[in-house]
């Protein structure tokens, strides 16, 4: 038989010898007597008083001493229960009194952007400048998990590609979903496209819940030539590529959701715009 950690052990006994002196389970199982349960001797009644005796009957004798149990060993390596991930619900409108302040709400945000539009810098600068805890969680990064039998995107998209891209985006809305349900807020950020169904808005609506916020960040074509020429390795996009999935990203004009312009600011400014933008998205939520 095996106990549990710091749990109080039954009393040493030796083959045929009964239980360990001073250790009786009648002792710590008081109760009526049941057929067939082991109990110790009975206790002997004291004798009746002598005829006349008119003083108090004798005290009865002291129990038996008792084993007392020592207190557990306190738990040393601690135990935080999670609770588990579901669904990310639309966030309830402010009251219209008051103007809401997306700053100190737990949100699901998804930025959206061609590369070079500064999606990473501007999500890490919001992650780290918020009131509330908050992740950022970036698709290209999970991706890239993946290091013996990458998929290479520039390579060519093929069935293993995508295969990977969906795993990766699977994975980022697990994450997401266990964070939010942890008290956690989460930006996540992809190069989604409005005119493909396998890189579009509908797996992150699945995988992370109604509530995920979306917004399109979207500068000038000669701001997202720009920032692609300071990057490297596979990140580094050619001129055509990033040209034609800037003419794209275009197609996000007219779907209903909120975009951002930031060809002519920085990213602390382009997260407070981002603020502005969230504040305006949970008091009516864009249809998507």
């Amino acid at each position: 038989m095996q106990h549990a950690v710091g749990s109080p052990l039954p009393p040493p006994h030796q083959p045929g010898h009964g239980p360990a002196t001073g250790w009786s389970p009648a002792a710590h199982h008081p109760g009526p007597h049941h057929p067939g349960a082991h109990q110790g001797s009975a206790p002997v009644p004291p004798p009746p008083p002598a005829p006349g005796f008119t003083g108090a009957p004798p005290a009865p004798a002291p129990p038996a001493p008792q084993h007392v149990p020592a207190p557990p060993a306190p738990d040393t390596t601690g135990h935080v229960p999670l609770p588990p991930g579901g669904p990310v619900a639309v966030p309830s409108a402010p009251p219209a009194s008051a103007p809401h302040d997306p700053a100190g709400t737990t949100l699901a945000v998804l930025l959206i952007g061609p590369a070079g539009a500064g999606k990473t810098s501007v999500a890490k600068y919001w992650a780290d400048h918020r009131r509330v805890p908050t992740a950022h969680i970036s698709l290209d990064d999970v991706r890239e998990w993946v290091r013996s039998g990458f998929a290479d995107p520039q390579s060519g998209w093929n069935d293993h590609s995508e295969a990977q891209y969906r795993l990766a985006r699977r994975t980022c809305g697990f994450a997401a979903r266990n964070f939010l349900a942890n008290g956690i807020s989460c930006i996540l950020d992809d190069a989604v496209f409005p005119d493909r169904p396998v890189v579009g808005l509908g797996g992150w609506k699945r995988h992370v819940g109604p509530g995920l916020l979306p917004v399109v960040l979207l500068p000038g074509l000669e701001i997202v030539l720009e920032r692609n020429a300071e990057r490297s390795g596979n990140r580094r996009l050619t001129d055509e590529e990033v040209a034609r999935i800037h003419g794209r990203m275009a197609g996000w004009y007219g779907s209903g959701l909120p975009i951002i312009d930031n060809s002519q600011l920085d990213v602390p400014r382009t997260a407070q715009v981002l603020d502005d933008v969230l504040a305006r998205s949970i008091a009516s939520p864009p249809t998507w």
